[in-house]
């Protein structure tokens, strides 16, 4: 068995097998920044869900390096699935993705014994059957409408609680005794028409692994599952 020592780099978001969704953008400062963009550790989405071409499979998809001018993978970091079958919290089995002069490698659904904890090692011994793999540039899949969302957070216009709020402009804020001093800027999420997707025409790069039910196990259709990049000591 080909041994690797990682730590923990990243930890971010969970699934459950339909499909759960988080998003971070450069968020972590040890992993990017608004100036200088974000790296192949930064984690900015995952998912979990039931293949749509093969009802026998699951994928998982790791997006990483959001808005940042990264096209290419790192031989030092490594991509870990996580599946927690038996809803303890801990990981019984692993999907590793890792990297070998740019390509992406994997073992495909590995024992996660022994691998609880802020180190791993790659796993060589593995269910490899009807396994794909792709690891490459992809669209932000990932709608936010970031800028409006920055001036709810920072007060601009009414607060979200604000029973009076229409979620349109209204010029005739100030007027109302009840509303007088806010700003006439109603705080509401926009409409779908209205809103804006600050991450389209951005990329990122995405960990795609799909993989037989079978391999999993019988988990009556559930389990956790959450994923990490780790960087080589």
């Amino acid at each position: 068995m080909r041994k690797l020592i990682l730590s923990l780099g990243l930890v971010i978001s969970a699934a459950l097998v339909i499909i759960l969704v988080a998003a971070d953008h450069i968020d972590a400062p040890a992993v990017g920044s608004l100036s200088d963009g974000s790296s192949v550790e930064d984690i900015t989405d995952y998912y979990a869900f039931e293949s749509p071409s093969n009802s026998d499979n699951y994928v998982f998809v790791c997006n990483v390096a959001g808005l940042s001018s990264e096209t290419s993978f790192s031989d030092d970091v490594m991509y870990e699935f996580n599946i927690d079958s038996d809803g303890d919290n801990i990981e019984d089995q692993l999907i590793q993705v890792y990297f070998e002069n740019g390509e992406a490698m994997t073992n495909g659904v590995v024992s996660a014994d022994g691998q609880t904890g802020l180190e791993s090692q790659i796993v060589a011994e593995g269910s490899m059957d009807n396994v794909q793999l792709f690891a490459g540039l992809r669209d932000d899949p990932f709608f936010m409408d970031f800028f409006h969302f920055v001036d709810i957070v920072n007060g601009v216009g009414a607060s979200l609680s604000d029973d009076t709020n229409t979620g349109q402009y209204d010029p005739e804020r100030d007027s109302d005794p009840d509303t007088e001093g806010v700003q006439p800027y109603p705080a509401a999420f926009r409409s779908d028409n209205e809103a804006v997707d600050a991450f389209a025409g951005t990329n990122v790069l995405s960990v795609v692994v799909e993989v037989p039910k079978s391999a999993i196990g019988d988990t009556n259709g559930k389990f956790t599952s959450w994923v990490e990049a780790k960087s080589k000591k």
